[in-house]
């Protein structure tokens, strides 16, 4: 059994798919060789049964973790927020999109100028913006701050609060 915080599963299920992926590149090196024509040479040493297995327990171990991280998110409730850390990630991937929606919008000018492009013509076109300006600004800041809350509290609750895996 072992306990971890969100950071610090992350930072082992890192290390656990470096672990595969070095595995798996020596695999791809060592269970095929080409000798030239009259070359004789010993093949590398490879156990394809023990390879098999590591790498079966590696994967045991990362969909331990992954599915404990998962319920983790799916159950606790951050404090201030009221909500369940996934119900926050989901939150923060909608509040990304309204935020960037809110920065082309409070971006525009009242009234700008069209760009004819490479086609000259003798018409000005103009567009205008048919909202306000000042709360398309005003609902961006709150946005971000929004933002900027919610991630502090995510970093907070992966950093201190603990589960337990059985690995």
């Amino acid at each position: 059994m072992k306990t971890f915080t969100s950071a610090s599963a992350a930072k082992y299920l890192k290390s656990l798919q470096d672990k595969k992926d070095h595995l798996v590149s020596i695999e791809k090196s060592s269970c095929v060789y080409q000798l030239a024509p009259g070359e004789e040479a010993d093949p590398p040493e490879y156990d394809y049964e023990a390879m098999r297995r590591e790498i079966a327990e590696i994967d045991d171990q990362m969909r331990a973790v992954r599915h404990a991280l998962h319920v983790f998110n799916a159950n606790e409730v951050l404090p201030e927020s009221g909500i369940t850390i996934d119900e926050a990630l989901i939150l923060l991937a909608q509040l990304g999109g309204e935020k960037g929606r809110l920065f082309t919008m409070r971006s525009r000018q009242s009234k700008e100028r069209v760009s004819s492009g490479y086609f000259r013509s003798d018409s000005i076109e103009y567009r205008f913006a048919n909202y306000d300006l000042a709360k398309a600004e005003k609902d961006y800041l709150e946005v971000s701050e929004r933002v900027s809350n919610l991630q502090l509290e995510l970093d907070l609750c992966n950093q201190t609060r603990i589960f337990d895996v059985d690995v």
